[in-house]
């Protein structure tokens, strides 16, 4: 039995080895995201691989094996601690379970990963960050070659244009890629003072003169391209996890991860309206990885990190300056920019470096237990290990097949085919029923395929001869009845999906806003539907208070349909939280002008007009220019007074609401179910 023990520590080893060596360089044009969503699926079936081989060892060896490790106990901590933030806290915690950057998966596959990089034998003379800077050597130089364009004359299919981005490499994003880079040129740069002998030089100095000139580059097509890393402020990520808090629920497990957005949108201010980047409702991610563990996973998360952060420094100032310097390098990644995959995945890297010394001295505490006297234990943890590994697997290999097919409805919707849209999007959510934008998007392509044939039956209509109808002729419906069924059916899918995906996560407001979209554009459809409207856009802007565009679309909505007294009062509410929009000033000005109020629809007009710049906005400054002068002309007398001044801001497109495109008469009753839960009891709004 002993001969054969080395076998497997080899196959080990070198799927640890393989892992390492691919994770910065795999990525597969699949999925939506497929960068980082194809290194988590990696490093999940690569896990599930070692432990599937530790499974056989195990059945062929009735040994178990376990080496103590420095770490083990805090990574376990930081693993329950992310689990009962998704038990207690997430809405929806199988979306959780998933998220790439940031979710249990990629933690556990990660710790996974680290207990077999930090105890298998290695197969080279290099260390772990040995084997890891040859890829990113591997990955400077594809960023220095893709820097010149190489694509640039050749005509690419829709799923390979990322390779005309001058920014493209491997890892992902330009803000991975210069954490991952970034790393091993500071590594490196330490090494060079550390190792003087003249072998570790002729390594060392080739691999920060490469990476350094593809950071440069990185940093430099960023300045030329005006394409830098949108971040939300500090601040908001500050008021956020001092929120989380004001509960004590939330306080120790957080708002549960793949979850930050809503909290984001409960402390978004009046100055974060006056920013730039006012249009991004709501971020996914904090500012600072320590600050979003602490929003999302609460103390318990926040505590167990910072234990394994001090953990890993007690272990390096043991070692030397390299390791300790480095060290702090990643925590400062920690403290200053958001979670991602590439920045855990090179700390657990780094410690399996820093522990594996000990395994190699044979110093280490190592636990054998032969479980061949105690069978039913060892039958009992064969079974549930492979059930494990054959669930995982499943459910794993499901996931990433909705991925696929959500990937492959977009290209479909940009192909312009409608059919297979539908039919990707809705084969993506039966095997996957947790993704909430693919149920938002499958919601959406039902009301186009509604809207579709209303055009259809618009045209038909256009072409018929303009005679009018003969005494006594009974107008019949536009729609034939194979049309309206198809509408009706649209229309009752579109509102499910809409609705699945607020039941996902109630807590979302961009979940409430489709949802009230949704109805809005089918009211001249379905009865009760403009209810349901006023009810969705109501929870929407609960969840979202400090967010303009949401309320002039809910004014919009009462403009549409002539309720000119309320359509003011939301206009008005926008402006309050964003002064400086000036479409929602245009808006309240024609609200007010239905109104007959002209006197503040002049006032209005003006305001918008002092908004706009007239360089970069000539049509809408020449527009509101006009129709300030026809204003200004149902003023009296004495009221009428013209400045005509404009300098200023924003690029906003004007333009007032519109009614929806689909109608049906008789409209259709639509069911129960159908219904939005009932709006709180007193509105936003009011």
């Amino acid at each position: 039995m002993k001969s054969i023990e080395p076998y497997f520590s080899t196959i080990k080893s070198l799927i640890v080895f393989a892992l390492l060596l691919l994770f910065p360089l795999f990525f597969l044009p699949f999925t939506n995201e497929f960068f980082i969503t194809s290194k988590m699926y990696l490093l999940a079936f690569g896990s599930l691989l070692l432990i599937l081989i530790s499974t056989i060892e195990l059945a062929v060896t009735r040994k178990i094996q376990w080496k103590k490790n420095i770490f083990d106990n805090v990574i376990f901590l930081l693993l329950i601690s992310f689990a009962l933030s998704i038990i207690i806290s997430s809405p929806n915690k199988i979306q959780a379970l998933f998220q790439p950057n940031f979710g249990l998966i990629s933690i556990l596959a990660l710790s996974v990963f680290f207990i077999y990089l930090s105890r298998t034998v290695k197969i080279t003379k290099l260390s772990n960050l040995g084997v890891l800077s040859i890829a990113s050597l591997i990955v400077s130089l594809i960023t220095i070659i893709f820097f010149f364009k190489p694509f640039s004359n050749v005509s690419l299919s829709e799923n390979f244009q990322f390779l005309n981005n001058s920014l493209f490499s491997p890892i992902g994003s330009p803000l991975n890629l210069m954490i991952f880079i970034g790393f091993f040129v500071f590594y490196s740069f330490l090494n060079l003072f550390h190792k003087k002998d003249k072998k570790s030089l002729m390594a060392n100095i080739p691999l920060l003169l490469i990476n350094l000139l593809a950071l440069s580059l990185i940093v430099f097509t960023m300045i030329r391209d005006k394409s830098g890393v949108i971040l939300p402020p500090l601040t908001l990520s500050w008021y956020g996890a001092v929120e989380v808090l004001k509960n004590p629920i939330t306080a120790f497990f957080g708002v549960g991860l793949d979850n930050y957005a809503s909290m984001f949108t409960k402390v978004k201010d009046f100055a974060y309206n006056q920013s730039d980047l006012w249009q991004i409702s709501a971020f996914n991610t904090s500012s600072s990885t320590i600050l979003h563990i602490l929003t999302e996973a609460g103390l318990f998360g926040l505590v167990a990190f910072i234990l394994l952060l001090a953990t890993m420094l007690k272990k390096t100032i043991k070692k030397n300056y390299v390791y300790l310097l480095t060290g702090i390098y990643l925590i400062l990644v920690f403290i200053l920019l958001p979670p991602s995959l590439i920045s855990f995945f090179l700390l657990f890297v780094f410690l399996s470096q820093i522990s594996v010394n000990k395994t190699q001295e044979g110093t280490e505490d190592v636990q054998s237990f032969n479980l061949s006297k105690f069978l039913p234990l060892y039958i009992g943890i064969i079974v549930v290990s492979f059930a494990f590994i054959g669930a995982s697997t499943f459910f794993l290999g499901r996931f990433y097949a909705a991925s696929f097919y959500f990937k492959s409805s977009l290209s479909a919707f940009v192909a312009n085919n409608l059919n297979d849209t539908y039919t990707h999007l809705r084969q993506s959510i039966v095997i996957n029923p947790f993704d909430e934008q693919a149920r938002i998007n499958f919601s959406h392509t039902n009301i186009l395929i509604a809207n579709n044939i209303a055009e259809n039956v618009q045209k038909r209509e256009e072409k018929k001869e303009k005679e009018p109808p003969k005494e006594g002729e009974q107008q019949e419906s536009p729609y034939t009845e194979e049309e309206t069924q198809i509408v009706n059916q649209s229309i009752q899918a579109a509102i499910s999906e809409a609705k699945a995906a607020v039941s996902l996560n109630p807590q979302k407001a961009s979940n409430w806003k489709n949802l009230a979209e949704i109805y809005r554009n089918v009211i001249s459809a379905a009865e009760g539907a403009d209810t349901w409207t006023v009810s969705s856009y109501q929870r929407a802007i609960m969840a979202d208070p400090q967010n303009p565009q949401y309320r002039l679309d809910f004014g919009g909505l009462y403009y549409t349909y002539g309720n000119y007294d309320n359509a003011m009062r939301i206009f008005e509410q926008a402006i309050t939280i964003k002064p400086n929009w000036d479409n929602a000033h245009y808006n309240l000005a024609w609200a007010a002008y239905q109104k007959e109020d002209y006197q503040t629809a002049a006032l209005e007009m003006k305001n918008t007009l002092d908004l706009i710049n007239p360089k970069e906005s000539s049509k809408d400054y020449e527009k509101v220019k006009k129709e300030l002068e026809e204003f200004k002309a149902k003023l009296p007398k004495e009221e009428n007074q013209a400045t005509e001044e404009a300098e200023t801001k924003g690029e906003e497109k004007l333009n007032l609401p519109e009614a929806p495109k689909t109608e049906l008469s008789p409209k259709i009753e639509l069911p129960k179910e159908a219904e939005p839960p009932p709006p709180p009891p007193s509105s936003p709004t009011d």
